[in-house]
C-alpha cells in the first residue's frame, strides 16, 4: 500500500471535500455533544479560518486513488483572556479499512512538521474525559494534558 500525503492549498478544493468532512466531523462530535452536530460546520470553519496559519487540511490517499482514505484538519484554538493561538486537532479521521496501520500517527506527524515550517511550535487535540484509548494514544504521540475544561449544565 503506497500511502500519499497531501496538503490542500485552494479554499475551492477544501469546500469540495467538505461535504465528506462533515460526514466525519459529525461521527466525531455525536461521541461528545447531545444531539446532532450544527449544520456545515467544516464548511464555516474552512470559510471563516482557511487563510489562518493554523489552518490546514491534510489528505492522505492509498494507490494513485483521488478520494482520501484518511483526513487530517487543524485550526486556530484562541485563548480568549490572553489572545494567544494555538493550532488544535478538529479533525482526524481514518477509513476503517485503513486504521490500524499508523496512517493517523503519519498525518498527525506531517501536520506538526508542516507547522513547524511555518514557525508554529505548538500543536493541541481535544479528546472526551472517557475516551482512555484516544488519550493513550495522544500521549504515546507526545502530547501532554495541559488543562481540563469542565462543563457545567
Amino acid at each position: 500500500m503506497e500511502v500519499t500525503l497531501r496538503f490542500v492549498e485552494e479554499l475551492a478544493e477544501a469546500l469540495a471535500l467538505a461535504p465528506e468532512l462533515e460526514r466525519h466531523a459529525a461521527e466525531i462530535t455525536a461521541e461528545f455533544r447531545d444531539g446532532e452536530a450544527p449544520r456545515a460546520i467544516v464548511r464555516r470553519l474552512f470559510e471563516r479560518s482557511f487563510d489562518a496559519p493554523e489552518t490546514r487540511l491534510l489528505a492522505a490517499t492509498v494507490d494513485g486513488s483521488e478520494r482520501p482514505v484518511g483526513v487530517c484538519v487543524s485550526a486556530p484554538l484562541e485563548d480568549p483572556l490572553l489572545g494567544e493561538r494555538v493550532p488544535i486537532i478538529v479533525l482526524l479521521h481514518v477509513h476503517p479499512e485503513f486504521r490500524h496501520r499508523g496512517l493517523a500517527r503519519q498525518m498527525v506527524a506531517a501536520l506538526e512538521r508542516e507547522l513547524r515550517s511555518r514557525g508554529i511550535e505548538r500543536l493541541a487535540a481535544r479528546a472526551a474525559h472517557n475516551d482512555d484509548a484516544l488519550i493513550s494514544m495522544g500521549e504515546r504521540w507526545g502530547f501532554v494534558r495541559s488543562w481540563e475544561l469542565m462543563l457545567k449544565e
